[in-house]
């Protein structure tokens, strides 16, 4: 038994750093959190100054039981868990659970998994910094408190089921507050003029300096500019520099992997924290963009090697969070001189971008020199701008550009122009005014809610991926893309002197990879936003963040913290679920059918639904499900009238009676019991009797060919063939049929015999599917 045990939380990270310590250290991985509050019960003795009762988690029972008895054995255990207020609390916890004593036990901390760094950390080993767990354990405490009071207020209230949190509904604020916007966002035409000019032989664009309002006043223009004389009246060379980003902190990471690569922000997080373990990259959960003087000489050593002396410019960067620790650093490569790694494709993407990012930040500055042309016309005072640019010099260019931020489209095309002089005359070749409209605000992006949820001081490095996450698992949010709608457009053209227009067609709306609320978040939301605004606050819930920092430093008591917040918070639960307030359903009214009966929609106790009629009514109210792509806020009384076209008989078939309808997960046709999904090309509202019998037919076809025998005795075996092989089926558990039978071959005999040896080797079987029993999705 080695003299020293070394504790991480992952099993690749233990690899990884037993390689480098040698025989007289054993490392074992505790496989992330050992202990936490109790999955059920608040957890939390709030009389007792909000003391946590923390418990061993079921599945840690056996690793902390070899930990334990490790530990017991070894000289020394240290204690070498992530370097966050996360992993100082695993630290923390694994010493009180594993009844280690503390002079035995030495903490140590690195942010990235190399030889020097692991050997520099046991060097310089430290105690823990219960100032760092006191933080984790008041945001772990506060967000118990908030979710187990909150939820229930929303199961009597709402709907039974829902759960909140502290920065996930605010999370969730943010996205319902820009749909909002996006669905009030009144489109506003206006006209973009292009000038397609000739100097010489040379080709070049320019766009008048101002938009027109509207086609009237683009047509006027237009024909006063027949037989006008273009002239170049000014010009202006404007050198500039550009300057490379930082090099990346999680959330930077987390939007430049987006845009670039399509990355989720989960998946950037899981192939960065695989990078990290594996040695290639610094610690992944930073807001810090420092960078240690040996990056600096390592970039450095790179640039020069690579590119030579005028491309390297050392450089140093400010942190702007108040709350980042200087002493921690962005993240980097462990390696500048690996260019390329080892690795799954995704990982050999997410490093490339850091190491380009990383080395760029260490670069020169690139020259730009951009030329700006004004070109007047004899026929008014209207001016066309030509702008051009030039790139004088690289520099970090050379490695890496930034992606921009999703914003409107940018529509300037600036490239090298054709030498011109002042008073010199140019050529129009075409003239364009083209109809455009102004647009909403973006919808976010997994990337873009990062950048605001960090642009307000909402959450940290170690929290945005989880609250993105959980607000998607929960029902509150989806990520997808939607289809946008066709819009016609004029464009006029003024060529050869005469004036034509032309009526073109574009596709407007259409979101890819976008965050949408749903309809329960909305209502959610809008129940929260009225009852607990202080929760709701965006400078509330940055305001806990700081509180949170604060207790990090040592300033701050952290059950003093949660004490100040519980006691009013509890107030508002306690009023908030009484019975005089109301239930909250996002209820509108959209009007009468055409016998006069009130038809609305809702939340519903099963998701949203159309009623038509009153509940209090002698005729007892109709409900409908809304279908895929309707929304609540938006569905209009004609539509809403016409989900109750369904269900629909089609006819019979074998004397039996087919019907469609929609369900939970879609369109379907049912028939003698059994349902048939309806494939996406057919309308429920529209689809014959001859297409749904095609439907019922394929079907049955399928499921006749999957049956190979069937021997009718009790209990019933059948073979059948599956996704993976032949295999029989009895008592609703599955035997596989071995490699060497002919599944259409074998007798009742054989088969009890491969079911007793499956029985008696205790091989695992899965419980059997009955063809033609199992609903389809639309039900």
């Amino acid at each position: 038994m080695a003299k020293n045990l070394l504790i991480v939380e992952s099993p690749a990270k233990a690899k990884t750093i037993e390689k480098y310590l040698g025989e007289d250290f054993t490392v074992k991985s505790s496989i992330g959190h050992i202990r936490d509050l109790p999955e059920k019960g608040i957890g939390v003795d709030i009389e007792n100054n909000f003391r946590p009762e923390y418990e061993i988690s079921a599945d840690k029972t056996k690793v902390v039981a070899e930990l334990k008895k490790l530990a017991k054995k070894a000289e020394t255990v240290w204690l070498a868990t992530d370097e966050d207020r996360e992993g100082e609390a695993i630290a923390w916890h694994l010493l009180q659970a594993l009844e280690i004593d503390e002079k035995k036990t030495r903490r140590v901390v690195y942010h990235e998994i190399t030889k020097p760094a692991i050997l520099a950390a046991i060097a310089h080993p430290r105690t823990i910094n219960k100032a760092l767990v006191d933080a984790q354990q008041a945001r772990r405490v506060l967000d118990r408190l908030v979710g187990y009071e909150l939820s229930p207020v929303l199961w009597r209230k709402v709907k039974t089921g829902l759960s909140a949190g502290r920065v996930q509904s605010v999370a969730v604020r943010l996205i319902v507050d820009r749909e909002r916007e996006v669905t009030a966002f009144a489109f506003s035409p206006y006209f973009r003029v292009l000038g397609y000019f000739s100097a010489g032989a040379a080709k070049f664009r320019a766009e008048l300096e101002k938009k027109l309002a509207d086609e009237t006043q683009a047509r006027d223009l237009l024909n006063k500019l027949k037989g006008a004389v273009y002239t170049v009246t000014n010009k202006e060379k404007k050198p500039s520099r550009r300057t490379p980003s930082a090099p990346f902190t999680t959330s930077t990471l987390q939007q430049e992997a987006s845009r670039k690569l399509g990355y989720s922000v989960s998946q950037t997080m899981r192939i960065a924290q695989s990078l990290y373990e594996k040695g290639y990259i610094t610690y992944m959960r930073t807001d810090s963009v420092n960078l240690s003087q040996l990056a600096l000489d390592g970039a450095k050593a790179e640039v020069l090697s690579l590119y030579g002396g005028k491309y390297a410019h050392t450089r140093t960067y400010k942190t702007k969070s108040a709350s980042a620790q200087e002493a921690h650093e962005a993240i980097r490569p462990t390696n500048f001189t690996a260019k390329e790694i080892e690795g799954e494709s995704n990982e050999k993407r997410l490093y490339d971008l850091i190491w380009k990012r990383t080395i760029a930040s260490q670069m020169a500055d690139a020259e730009i020199e951009k030329t700006v042309v004004t070109i007047s016309q004899s026929a008014s005072e209207e001016k066309f701008i030509a702008t051009g640019e030039v790139t004088i010099f690289d520099g970090f260019l050379k490695v890496y550009t930034e992606s921009d931020d999703e914003t409107e489209e940018n529509e300037t095309e600036e490239g090298h122009l054709p030498a011109m002089e002042i008073n010199q005359q140019v050529e129009a070749n075409e003239i364009k005014a083209m109809q455009k409209f102004t647009l909403p605000p973006p919808r976010y992006t997994e990337a873009s809610l990062v950048k605001k949820l960090e642009a307000l001081g909402i959450g940290r490095p170690s929290t945005y991926a989880p609250t993105i996450s959980t607000i998607q698992k929960r029902g509150y949010i989806v990520k997808e893309s939607r289809e946008g709608t066709e819009r016609k457009y004029t464009v006029l053209n003024l060529k050869n002197n005469e004036v034509s227009t032309e009526t073109k067609t574009e596709i407007t709306g259409a979101e890819k990879s976008k965050l949408f609320p749903t309809d329960t978040g909305i209502v959610v939301n809008d129940f929260l936003k009225e009852h607990f605004g202080e929760i709701m606050d965006f400078n509330f819930t940055a305001h806990v963040e700081e509180e949170f920092d604060t207790i990090a430093e040592g300033k701050r008591t952290w059950t003093d913290m949660i004490a100040k917040f519980y006691a009013p918070f509890h107030k508002t639960v306690e009023k908030t679920s009484s019975v005089e307030t109301k239930r909250a359903s996002g209820e509108r009214i959209l009007g009468k059918d055409a016998n006069g009966k009130k038809v609305s929609v809702r939340l519903g106790r099963f998701g949203p639904m159309v009623q038509l009629g009153e509940s209090d009514a002698e005729d007892k109210p109709r409900y409908a499900k809304l279908t895929a792509g309707q929304h609540m806020e938006t569905i209009t009384l004609e539509q809403a009238l016409d989900l109750f076209r369904l269900p629909r008989t089609l006819g019979n078939y074998e004397d039996k009676e087919m019907t469609v309808a929609t369900g939970r997960f879609g369109p379907y046709v049912k028939h003698d019991g059994k349902f048939y999904s309806l494939p996406k090309q057919d309308d429920p509202y529209t689809v014959q009797a001859e297409r749904a019998i095609e439907i019922i037919q394929e079907k049955q076809k399928r499921e006749k060919e999957k049956v190979i025998q069937v021997f009718n005795r009790e209990p019933e075996i059948q073979i059948l063939n599956g996704r993976y092989g032949p295999y029989m089926t009895m008592n609703k558990v599955n035997y596989k049929v071995p490699k060497d039978k002919d599944p259409a071959k074998l007798t009742l005999e054989e088969c009890l015999s491969i079911i007793e040896e499956a029985d008696k080797s205790g091989k695992p079987k899965r419980k059997a599917f009955r063809p033609g029993n199992k609903k389809p999705k639309g039900e």
